[in-house]
């Protein structure tokens, strides 16, 4: 059969044309959804392409649909903490629309950033998504006014950009709103510097749930801090400490519980301990395992994905800055049902 045939070398847009009996330039609009034709001829020509295996190869995709399927990632978190989960949810996302993603790590390096630039713009990318390893740090190279759309995920956007962020208050208000439930009355939260955003949004939230007065300690983003601050907290009388405490990742969290044990302090029976982050690697190898809020970084990368695929087809997307909400994934260390 003439099906058989063609399954037995590669198919091409001519052998989809001559099997339903139109044109090349038929077949190209039948697959692109473009043109005037009737329901019936579209969904045979799709289904004949499929039957014979008809798969543009990527430079035929290209000048099909006038794109490239290739898509930019731009990072300055070269340790990858915060940009690999993204890039992750970017994949997942595309690569059922037979989008590839290349990744471009920058440091801190203006010249470096826009030599990459430079080489995505070359290779015709369809668009460029931006990230980082802060939320209130623009990276060190000008993406506005470019050719292609932007995205920004976990990093600063360029104004009238369409940015993605995790929100940081309702991750804080999670945790906090936790540890009440469990009953605990003495809260307390462990974070890191000041003139991060993040560190603000979520002393604010914790705050909002634990009271106006609710002691906040800021430090650096250490297990080290975190051992300075139960140092500083079991120096006061008993009545005077937490018995619960929320930190601000989840290095310090595991640098808060390794204190406590030290002291006798047991978790979560006598303190309960939440984390921020849910660094895999850090919760699940703590002990107890961490408590941890989750940014969803993973869903925050595939939601730039989906964005980016929209701009680079021509849709419309409203811009401004999207929070996406975060979830508590509860375990051992401030008791509690445990999250599956």
């Amino acid at each position: 059969m003439t099906v058989q045939r063609k399954r037995n070398a590669r198919a091409t847009i001519h052998d989809v044309a001559r099997e339903v009996g139109v044109s090349v330039s038929t077949v190209s609009k039948a697959l692109n959804d473009s043109g005037r034709m009737a329901v019936e001829t579209r969904a045979r020509i799709k289904q004949v392409a499929e039957d014979i295996g008809f798969r543009p190869s990527a430079l035929a995709r290209g000048l099909l649909f006038n794109r490239s399927f290739t898509i930019g990632l731009l990072t300055n978190d070269t340790y990858g903490r915060f940009t690999l989960p993204v890039m992750a949810g970017v994949s997942e996302a595309l690569v059922d629309k037979g989008v590839s993603v290349f990744l471009c790590a920058i440091e801190d390096d203006p010249a470096l950033g826009k030599v990459h630039v430079d080489a995505m713009l070359d290779k015709q990318v369809d668009g460029i998504i931006a990230t980082g390893k802060r939320i209130d740090r623009s990276l060190p190279v000008d993406l506005s006014g470019l050719s292609v759309p932007v995205v920004y995920a976990f990093t600063e956007g360029a104004p009238d950009s369409v940015t993605l962020t995790s929100d940081d208050a309702h991750g804080a208000g999670l945790a906090t709103e936790w540890l009440i439930g469990l009953g605990r009355k003495k809260l307390v939260h462990i974070t890191g510097p000041e003139d991060f955003a993040s560190v603000r949004e979520r002393r604010k939230a914790f705050r909002a749930h634990a009271g106006a007065d609710a002691e906040v300690l800021c430090g650096i983003w250490a297990e080290s801090w975190g051992h300075e601050a139960i140092a500083e907290l079991w120096a006061r009388d008993a009545e005077e400490r937490p018995d619960g405490i929320v930190c601000g990742n989840d290095q310090i969290a595991r640098g808060v519980i390794d204190a406590l044990r030290e002291r006798g302090v047991r978790v979560p029976d006598d303190v309960s301990v939440v984390g921020f982050d849910n660094w895999e690697i850090m919760a699940a190898q703590a002990r107890p395992p961490l408590t941890s809020v989750d940014m969803n970084l993973k869903e925050l990368g595939k939601e730039a994905g989906r964005t980016m695929l929209a701009l680079a087809e021509g849709k419309y997307v409203e811009p401004g800055l999207r929070k996406l909400p975060c979830r508590l994934v509860v375990r051992r260390s401030c008791g509690g049902r445990q999250s599956e």
